[in-house]
């Protein structure tokens, strides 16, 4: 995080999770056993290790994702608190009106999860940041399909590991903003999926740490113990409202939510 010194073994390993990010190698073993990394700060280290150098190659970063946040999510990962990554712009795919085609081939184990976006208008820095404070700050609210991936062979991650791989970031889409929807019963709202047509997840905002807008409360105030703040301008995607699910190519999969228009994604 900003202001800490350098750490060689996460640069290290940074640099490991760079090269299957780019496909010059195969996912790895995980971490957590071949490197021992066991505490989520060093994991957070790694994590910021590896922002750093993608950035030192010219990515930029949007905002945060928030994982885990679900119960459904944690059960699926084997994971007992939620996690944050960075939004990195290489991997945001705008739609073309309410599609947007993302190609597999960048991916090496993707599955997909429906959340909501928050779009601030204003900064929120911890360490006591609220519920009703984030959605002050919000300028806009959007649904939002994320790709979760993963640089461990096989997702077989602790905490620590999915940490360190910047929370298993893959991808991601957003419907259009709405501000409207900044009073919407946000915990109350509805989530369908459709995969080739068939129903594969549903969900509710409350699913989401009771309601999306304390999984930004949390973020704000976790970002606080590493020195850093939420941003205006940043988007925050606050969590599934239910488990992912495995995609391959050829599939096509719409989000469905409450006062939004459907978001649909093809995998090409």
């Amino acid at each position: 995080m900003p202001g800490q010194p350098v750490d060689a073994a996460a640069v290290q390993l940074a640099e490991v999770l760079e090269a299957v990010w780019e496909k010059q190698r195969a996912p790895v073993e995980p971490l957590s056993e071949t490197a021992g990394l066991t505490q989520i700060d060093a994991a957070y280290a790694v994590q910021q290790a590896w922002t750093a150098l993608r950035e030192a190659r010219g990515e930029q970063v949007m905002g945060h994702k928030i994982g885990l946040t679900s119960q459904a999510m944690q059960q699926q990962m084997g994971v007992d608190q939620p996690d944050f990554g960075r939004l990195w712009a290489s991997r945001y795919f705008a739609p073309q009106d309410t599609q947007a085609t993302i190609p597999i081939d960048l991916f090496w184990q993707p599955r997909l999860e429906g959340e909501l976006a928050f779009l601030l208008g204003q900064d929120l820095e911890g360490p006591n940041v609220t519920l009703q404070e984030v959605l002050g700050a919000t300028e806009a609210v959007a649904a939002s399909l994320e790709i979760v991936d993963s640089r461990i062979r096989d997702w077989r991650i602790r905490i620590y590991d999915t940490i360190a791989d910047n929370a298993s970031f893959g991808a991601f889409t957003l419907g259009a903003w709405q501000r409207k929807a900044r009073a919407f019963d946000l915990q109350q709202l509805g989530m369908l999926i459709y995969k080739n047509g068939a129903l594969v997840a549903q969900g509710v905002g409350a699913a989401c740490l009771g309601h999306p807008a304390r999984a930004v409360a949390w973020l704000a105030n976790t970002l606080h113990r590493y020195g850093t703040r939420l941003k205006a301008g940043d988007v925050v995607l606050s969590g599934a409202l239910a488990a992912s699910f495995p995609v391959t190519r050829g599939d096509v999969c719409t989000l469905c939510m409450q006062g939004f228009p459907p978001l649909t994604v093809i995998f090409a």
